[in-house]
């Protein structure tokens, strides 16, 4: 025992006592926020600005495509139903073209050859169409014309506003006044609210959705960082050949349970760092909030720390017995990388399907991998974040989580006998199965 601690303080203040370890402490929540906040922004700017050019064949939509009051060519009805609140938004600057009257394949024709010219002052991103019978034929259809296929931002906006504009003529034709007309069409908000099974109500929505995603981050993440870390170690060893000396002094078994330890409370160190920076930072906002009379608990409560202590050991006590094995039974790291990338997309699965068990934990989907072994941790603790599983689920999953680890450890404790002092050829799967039956 006094062996396995040994390994145990080396391998975890050999790591602790790393300059990266501390710049990553403090740069990796940085990185996090980075990583959910910056997508979203570079999308939005990333979009840059859109010329497009929106041909109107019932010539009464200036308005509603350009957000102003004024009439221009336009009738006083145009001026009443298209009225809009605004102008397009984001990036979007439309080129309103009147066209009633005329042949509309031959008007468009024009504005598809700015799409493809060479003058970029000239050129267009985009021709929006409203048909001529828009405000009476039940099946007339908007057109967008764009050289991407996946430009479905703008289409999605330009359409909005058109239909808007559409609708607006429509209630006026049957009379009714514009001052109605805006409130019939003003949308309303929606407040999300959880109903937990005590009948306490608590918002949700999107807030907690990314809450979820960052909480999720935090515990998988690490378990596959210090996973990898234990594998380099251990292919280390054995290309510098210490590893011989280490088990002429002990057994393998507490040469492995002492690596993965170690590396375990250096995983809970760094996540107790960031918990700590995350409780001053939240701590400051909370006070923010509160006076604001928003309240954050209802985002986080003292359970998700907790669930979060469980389901990170198991996880990781999960995954990281593979990258153990790995480590043990290969001589390089191009060839665990090889091994184990595989491996990896399958443990990945569950952040893979991350959205829909988060909008859906009681799914059927949801519930199976929270109760399944190696997907149980990360499952189930999305599932306690975002609703209220039943405790026995709880309590099964844990159950589940421990069969495996044991599991996992036995098995992981013979390949690792035998592997770690082989050398040469990576051993093929029939070769591990007969380490484990003779180990």
């Amino acid at each position: 025992m006094n062996k396995m601690f040994a390994v145990l303080k080396r391998e975890y203040f050999q790591a602790v006592r790393k300059k990266m370890f501390i710049v990553m402490t403090f740069l990796m929540p940085v990185l996090m926020i980075g990583l959910f906040v910056l997508p979203g922004l570079m999308m939005e700017r990333g979009m840059g600005t859109k010329k497009i050019a929106v041909l109107d064949g019932t010539g009464q939509l200036r308005s509603a495509v350009e957000g102003t009051d004024k009439t221009d060519d336009s009738d006083e009805k145009d001026v009443q139903v298209g009225r809009s609140g605004g102008g397009m938004p984001g990036q979007i600057h439309p080129e309103y073209v009147s066209v009633a009257g005329k042949n509309l394949d031959e008007a468009v024709k024009p504005y598809l050859e700015k799409m493809n010219t060479e003058d970029k002052k000239e050129r267009i991103d985009g021709v929006f169409l409203i048909p001529a019978d828009a405000f009476t034929a039940k099946e007339a259809k908007l057109r967008y014309y764009s050289r991407s296929a996946t430009d479905f931002i703008t289409q999605q906006r330009v359409s909005s506003r058109v239909n808007k504009g559409v609708q607006r003529y429509r209630l006026t034709e049957k009379g009714i006044a514009p001052a109605d007309i805006e409130q019939l069409l003003k949308e309303l908000r929606v407040e999300s609210v959880q109903l937990s099974k005590t009948g306490e109500q608590k918002k949700g929505g999107v807030a907690n959705f990314f809450v979820g995603f960052i909480l999720c981050a935090l515990l998988l993440i690490p378990s596959f960082v210090y996973g990898l870390e234990i594998m380099r170690g251990i292919i280390q060893e054995k290309t510098d050949r210490v590893v011989e000396v280490l088990v002429s002094s002990m057994s393998p078994a507490q040469l492995l349970v002492g690596k993965i330890l170690g590396v375990a409370l250096v995983g809970l160190t760094q996540i107790s760092a960031w918990f700590v920076m995350a409780g001053i930072g939240g701590a400051i906002a909370a006070t923010s909030a509160s006076m604001a009379g928003m309240n954050v608990m209802q985002l986080i409560r003292p359970s998700t720390f907790v669930y979060f202590l469980i389901f990170f050991l198991l996880a990781y006590l999960s995954y990281v017995c593979i990258y153990a094995i790995g480590g043990a039974v290969c001589n390089s790291e191009k060839e665990a990388q090889q091994l184990i990338a595989p491996l990896t997309m399958v443990m990945m699965l569950p952040w893979f399907l991350m959205a829909g068990i988060l909008t859906n934990p009681e799914s059927g989907l949801s519930v199976g991998f929270s109760l399944s072994p190696v997907f149980g941790p990360l499952t189930m603790y999305v599932r306690t974040l975002v609703s209220e599983p039943p405790m026995w689920h709880v309590l099964l999953s844990i159950a589940i989580s421990i069969a495996t680890i044991t599991v996992f450890f036995w098995a992981t404790a013979k390949i690792f006998r035998v592997g770690i002092l082989s050398y040469g050829k990576r051993p093929t799967i029939p070769e591990i199965w007969r380490w484990l039956k003779v180990a």
